[in-house]
């Protein structure tokens, strides 16, 4: 059922019929650019945050909303973000993502008081919500080969998982040795160089876009939903689970979500077609994905807080203790996943990679106040890197694997709903646990003590609270994996057609010529 390519790659009418682009390579630089600043950004701010508070006179009450506003802009907005690239277009919609982003982080950082850095973090959410998406989708329409998508996966993988962490080196170096507005100004250059190379660059595949009419009910119910569900769990990290607004804003979410798919299943031009979740595969991932990101999220805030408190590490040591993180997770990407993904199945690779990340985090439960670094954290760490790096690769191929070209930008949405959701779900629901072993711990053992004695106490309550909750990721990241091997059914690349949506299958043989089943 595919067509025949003319001599000179062109196939009139197709969207990914013709052949590869030939300066795909130079693209991917640009777009894993733009990906890592807007993964930095995720993190690079939170070790920022206690200087910002100081020089705006942000209060303590306040405080969370510099995080918060972001993440409730950029989860709420995003599968807007995956349709609007869709109908403009990814190329557009990256170049504006990154226009946008870059202006919002000059306004941040230029902030004079608390509400013009909420406002500009809400912007930063905003345009991150259209750039993310029109990313993921570019690299889906533009590599349609099996060894090279796995290849061009590998790298946005690496970066995906690790950028995280290369957030929290940078945030403390500029945090440390120049100001905290710098952790807004250096995403502009960024931006800049990202969006001169795409604009030079990037030849989207002809056909592709999503011309339907917008679906307002589908963008307002999502919207509102996601939003929702986002604020409960950040509102229960603060206020308790028990609180009325955070009950609220689940109770809101949930009802919300419901009349969202209601309304998906019945309109002509839905904001996320079924299709596009009810696939096997590609809803394997998602969950399974999410998942591991509640895992990590988690993690990546107790070790910063068991170094920084605990082993009186600067920003910057801190920064650098995740090194072993981040070479792990670049080595599973590019080297285990790449190599391995056009040889067997993704579930071997997503199944196996969750739970070498999980025996990382058993290591983890072993910390105690005076734990050395190289014979527990560095080891422990490696594990997560490389388990993490190496189920993420194909994860984030497969996410986008087998769907319409039109519909490749709200795929793309979803894979970054999971993480945004999961992230957020992850430091609410660990920083809960945490905080009541800490609680315990610390009734249970302060009895008599005093001065330096009550300290310790206090200190190995901290180490206790992020044990147990690290136990609790271990059991989550077993789960992701469980799901991995049994929900995602694909073989390895060009073994039979894309098992994908019955509408769909006629365009995912010409969509995709080395596809998974």
């Amino acid at each position: 059922m595919s067509e025949t390519v003319s001599p000179a790659g062109k196939a009139p009418g197709r969207a990914d019929a013709g052949g590869p682009d030939a300066n795909r390579w130079k693209a991917l630089v640009f777009i894993a650019i733009a990906q890592l600043m807007v993964v930095l950004d995720a993190t690079i701010v939170n070790i920022a945050l206690p200087s910002a508070q100081q020089d705006l006179g942000i209060s303590d009450g306040n405080r969370q909303w510099v995080v918060t506003a972001y993440a409730l802009a950029f989860g709420g907005l995003l599968l807007f973000g995956g349709r609007i690239a869709d109908l403009w277009g990814r190329k557009r919609a990256f170049v504006v993502g990154l226009g946008g982003f870059a202006l919002a982080s000059a306004l941040g950082g230029a902030a004079t008081n608390e509400a013009m850095m909420f406002g500009a973090r809400a912007l930063q959410g905003a345009f991150g919500a259209l750039l993310a998406p029109a990313a993921l989708s570019l690299l889906a329409v533009m590599f349609t080969d099996g060894k090279e998508r796995a290849k061009a996966f590998g790298i946005y993988g690496a970066i995906a998982g690790g950028g995280g962490a290369v957030g929290l080196i940078l945030g403390g170096f500029l945090t440390e040795y120049l100001d905290w507005r710098w952790t807004f100004f250096v995403n502009i250059p960024f931006a800049v160089v990202a969006a001169a190379g795409a604009y030079f660059v990037i030849r989207e595949p002809a056909g592709g876009r999503n011309r339907s009419p917008l679906d307002v009910p589908g963008v307002v119910l999502s919207t509102l939903g996601l939003v929702a569900l986002v604020y409960g769990f950040t509102r229960a990290e603060s206020e308790g689970w028990s609180d009325t607004v955070t009950i609220a804003m689940f109770v809101a979410s949930a009802v919300l979500l419901a009349a969202f798919v209601a309304v998906e299943a019945r309109v002509k031009a839905p904001l996320l077609p079924l299709r596009v979740i009810t696939e096997r595969n590609r809803g394997g991932v998602y969950l399974s994905l999410g998942l591991a990101i509640i895992a990590m999220f988690g993690l990546f805030l107790f070790l910063t807080y068991y170094l920084q408190v605990v082993k009186g590490y600067s920003p910057v040591k801190t920064g650098f203790a995740f090194l072993p993180m981040i070479a792990g997770m670049i080595t599973g990407s590019t080297q285990i996943g790449t190599r391995l993904m056009t040889r067997v199945a993704p579930r071997l690779l997503m199944g196996p990679g969750f739970l070498v990340a999980a025996v990382g985090m058993l290591l983890l439960t072993q910390l105690e106040i005076g734990t050395s670094y190289a014979a527990v954290l560095l080891p422990g760490m490696l594990l997560l890197g490389l388990g993490m790096g190496t189920a993420f690769m194909p994860a984030m191929s497969l996410a986008t694997l087998g769907v319409e070209p039109r519909d490749s930008g709200v795929a793309s949405a979803m894979v970054n709903t999971s993480q945004q959701v999961g992230g957020a779900i992850g430091t609410a629901l660990l920083n809960t646990i945490a905080a009541s072993a800490t609680t315990a711990y610390v009734a249970d053992h302060i009895g008599g003590a005093s001065g330096r004695a009550q300290q310790l106490v206090q200190l190995q309550g901290q180490v206790q609270g992020y044990t147990s909750a690290i136990w609790f990721a271990v059991g989550i990241l077993v789960a992701a994996a469980v799901i991995a091997l049994t929900l995602i059914n694909a073989g390895r690349p060009g073994a039979t057609a894309v098992a994908g949506s019955s509408d769909a299958a006629a365009e995912n043989e010409a969509a995709v010529p080395v596809a998974m089943h």
